[in-house]
């Protein structure tokens, strides 16, 4: 699973990283970045292909809780965070967007929380981000769904997730496709880039444990990313 999400960058800086996508679409978000505690339902800017220039990449506004567009709920349905990567291919809810609404969510790390008795009564989050110190990008699918109480059209999206990395098995069942760089475009603009939903190499990442403020989605300060004092010894 993946749920929540940290960019310790402003808006500018983090397109500025990925500068090979068009920034002109994610302008409205510059004052909600940087993002300590990002969560669902919140607005992030995502790389999607460009509707007018199709070889090309632009960024997007969406909002994290996917929607597709032949949905009749009128309050979206279930609004999905997360699409597994083992049957994303034939999964009703899931599959156009598979096929024709890839995307890429940068971000500088992620979040999860370690059950530590496997009673779900107490569990202990952890910060988890590259040993480099840089960004990276998530593997995302999208659409847009028009409200029919508005008839305004919303982009939203969701992360795909896949079997954990040695190290992120030792805190949880799951972790979000990370895709090195060389392997956006494939995302992107491939037919079928199932092979690039796999783990990313433990070794190039790193955790440690945080505070259980990153609970609480109003706590939105740079010290949620300091590591526990008992952490700095482990």
């Amino acid at each position: 699973m993946c749920g929540r999400v940290h960019v310790k960058r402003s808006l500018a800086e983090m397109v500025g990283k990925f500068s090979f996508a068009d920034p002109a679409g994610v302008e409205g978000l510059a004052n909600q970045f940087p993002r300590w505690n990002g969560a669902p339902q919140q607005m992030y800017p995502i790389i999607v292909v460009d509707e007018l220039v199709r070889q090309s990449s632009a960024f997007k506004a969406a909002r994290w809780g996917f929607i597709p567009r032949w949905m009749k709920d009128p309050k979206g349905g279930p609004k999905s965070i997360n699409a597994k990567a083992e049957g994303i291919k034939t999964n009703g809810l899931f599959r156009n967007a598979y096929r024709i609404g890839r995307a890429l969510m940068p971000i500088d790390g992620f979040f999860e929380w370690k059950d530590i008795f496997g009673t779900g009564k107490d569990k202990q989050p952890y910060a988890i981000a590259m040993k480099s110190g840089q960004p990276f990008a998530l593997a995302a699918i999208w659409d847009e769904w028009r409200d029919p109480t508005t008839s305004e059209v919303i982009a939203t999206f969701a992360v795909v997730t896949c079997e954990p990395n040695a190290m992120m098995a030792e805190i949880h069942t799951r972790m979000p496709v990370i895709l090195k760089s060389e392997d956006y475009n494939r995302w992107l603009f491939d037919e079928d880039p199932a092979d690039l939903m796999k783990p990313f190499p433990d070794e190039l990442m790193t955790m440690w444990k945080i505070g259980k403020a990153v609970g609480q989605v109003k706590n939105n300060t740079p010290d949620i990313l300091d590591p526990l004092k008992d952490d700095l010894f482990d």
